[in-house]
């Protein structure tokens, strides 16, 4: 037994230094290995031979497998490094190619334009306010001298989740919220964010906007402050050689109120005009809904689309093209006011 030991342990040995790859390999393996190999199976002769002789044998055939898992590890890591060689070899890299191309992003136009307005009132001495969007109807109407049987209510058609509370139709809460935190002290803020109306979609509506506001209080106040504030806005955002135009208009929230148009130049070199915004000097209801003495203090208001504002900036022919997240639309303005 011990003599075909022996032998069954040279043959595998012989075996394993002439296998060419790793399949012959794992054949060598089941063949003297596996739970039915010639040598696991070797086990199974102990119980016929005599007592005294079982220990040695049994040592034997544990030494014969381990020189026999050794050879074949030590073979299988030579035939992988081949293996691997001839992978290289095969698959070399051609360092000529061009690499891939990785496009980085750049900041959506409308809020390059906020970004762009926000510089120009901060530096004015202007704080940035925010506030919910799910507003109270108190805030979003009320407090604009919009009581709940106003007929301007029906200019701004609006989403309610309940019969208190709303998508803001105007970042306008945002001054109810801040004059009422202000406790009567002077305010200086501009409050840029999403507002939602039921306004069909088409090229120039949409349900959903950005729209900025602001709103100054203060002391002394007088429309000639209104003006200038809006001059240099205009200014900033279309050029040092714009003028403004100011119509009389209404809003329940400011008296007397105005559409505001910018000048431009026509094809034929006179100056025309396109309306941009609204202002106004804030009422004297709203003052004092939002704790600030009318006889005190006075105050102006102003708010801008900023989509109509982008689509004038920069030409654009249809307010949707700001939320399908085409590409090709949003690579125009990479770089554009960074």
């Amino acid at each position: 037994m011990i003599e075909h030991l022996n032998n069954l342990g040279i043959s595998a040995l012989a075996e394993v230094e002439q296998a060419e790859d790793l399949q012959a390999l794992d054949v060598i393996r089941v063949k003297y290995l596996s739970k039915k190999g010639e040598i696991s199976l070797l086990m199974g002769k102990l119980r016929d031979l005599p007592q005294e002789e079982r220990p040695v044998f049994g040592q034997k055939v544990n030494e014969t497998k381990a020189l026999v898992e050794k050879a074949l590890y030590d073979k299988k890591e030579v035939l992988e490094n081949i293996e691997l060689l001839k992978t290289l070899e095969n698959e070399k890299i051609d360092v000529t190619l061009p690499g891939y191309q990785f496009y980085q992003g750049s900041i959506h136009p409308l809020s390059q334009v906020i970004e762009d307005v926000e510089d120009l009132f901060v530096g004015l001495g202007y704080e940035v306010a925010e506030g919910p969007e799910l507003e109270n109807d108190h805030y979003n109407f009320e407090m604009m001298n919009l009581a709940k049987d106003h007929p301007a209510r029906a200019m701004q058609d609006s989403f309610y989740t309940d019969e208190n509370m709303l998508l803001r139709t105007h970042t306008s809460p945002v001054q109810a919220r801040t004059m009422l935190a202000k406790k009567g002290q002077p305010l200086r803020i501009i409050c840029p964010g999403k507002v939602y109306r039921r306004d069909n979609d088409d090229p120039t509506h949409s349900h959903q906007f950005m729209q900025m506001e602001g709103l100054v209080i203060e002391k002394g106040l007088n429309f000639a402050n209104l003006k200038d504030a809006l001059l240099k806005m205009a200014r900033h955002l279309f050029g040092p050689e714009r003028g403004i135009r100011l119509r009389p208009s209404y809003f329940p929230f400011t008296e007397p109120s105005v559409e505001v148009d910018v000048s431009y130049i026509k094809k034929d070199g006179t100056i025309g005009y396109i309306e941009v915004l609204g202002a106004g000097q804030v009422h004297p209801n709203v003052l004092s809904m939002g704790g600030y003495d009318p006889e005190v203090y006075q105050g102006f208001a102003f708010g801008i689309g900023i989509e109509r504002i982008a689509i004038l900036k920069y030409n654009i022919d249809d307010i949707r093209h700001f939320y399908t997240n085409d590409l090709r639309f949003l690579a125009q303005f990479k770089g554009v006011g960074q």
